[in-house]
């Protein structure tokens, strides 16, 4: 690696130290890569010459902490996204989770909210949403404020719908919600019982024991070492017999928990823990 490319390097473990240091959140097990982008991003955007220059400002200036902040974070969510997960689930878990009494649900890194909501109308259409409390967590608290009102762009129903027809639903997809102008507002109902709380999987511990636990497409930007680590949080926080859930670019194989699942289904990664 040559001057050029050493130099850059310490700029960017200075920023993410400082990121972590002063405001909490760390980055510093990310993916090398696809962090540097976003860095480089957001000193574009800033109009600064260098990342030091960056990392001078978001040190005094919170509103640049959060500009960079939305840019690391990564937000590529929509309801019921991979339709077949959330048909394999209604198939496969669903019928396991009727003979539970009561049912705890995480969504881990749950972005804006869409894959919470789209649970929460499967889980009322299968009759077990009166039985359930869901935890919603994310770690930027912007995210989680447009999760907590429920209220997405009209454009985006179009492919909602075709996502929940196609994820097995059983009525009519407009009934959950009111449009008005060029916004939806979903039912106040389906918020009844989930709990919007901010949590950083990278630094923060179990708070619950789970029987069911979404984690997708949250890992696939951590190195191994954060990999290891969150599915160790995951593991501790899942009851005995309970679900996973992770995105269908992620595995629990070559983890050191891999023989602590069985497949329920290995297309939709879903997993059930077998050992504690």
């Amino acid at each position: 690696m040559n001057k050029a490319g050493e130099r850059e390097q310490i700029e960017i473990a200075l920023l993410l130290e400082g990121l972590y240091q002063l405001y909490g959140y760390d980055f510093r097990n990310y993916a090398a890569s696809s962090v540097r982008r976003r860095i480089w991003h957001r000193v574009n955007a800033e109009r600064l010459p260098t990342i030091t220059a960056l990392t001078e400002r978001m040190l005094h200036d919170r509103s640049v902490m959060n500009r960079l902040l939305a840019d690391l974070t990564i937000h590529v969510t929509e309801m019921f996204r991979d339709p077949q997960v959330f048909r394999s689930f209604r198939e496969r878990v669903v019928p396991l989770l009727r003979t539970y009494p009561f049912i705890r649900i995480w969504h881990a890194g749950c972005s804006t909210g869409e894959e919470v909501y789209s649970m929460a109308i499967l889980l009322k259409e299968e009759g077990l949403y009166d039985k359930t409390r869901i935890y919603a967590t994310d770690m930027n608290e912007r995210v989680l404020e447009t999760a907590r009102e429920g209220v997405f762009p009209l454009e985006r129903m179009q492919t909602f719908t075709r996502n929940y027809i196609e994820a097995g639903g059983k009525e009519s997809f407009s009934n959950y919600y009111t449009a008005k102008y060029d916004s939806v507002l979903f039912q106040s109902e389906l918020k009844r019982n989930i709990v919007f709380a901010q949590h950083n999987l990278v630094t923060d511990r179990s708070f619950n024991e789970f029987n069911v636990i979404f984690c997708r497409n949250v890992m696939i930007y951590f190195n191994k070492e954060l990999q290891n680590h969150v599915h160790g949080l995951l593991f501790d926080s899942l009851s005995t017999f309970g679900v996973l859930a992770l995105g269908t670019k992620e595995s629990i194989n070559f983890t050191r928990y891999a023989d602590s699942y069985e497949e329920l289904d290995a297309h939709s990664r879903l997993y059930r823990k077998i050992k504690s």
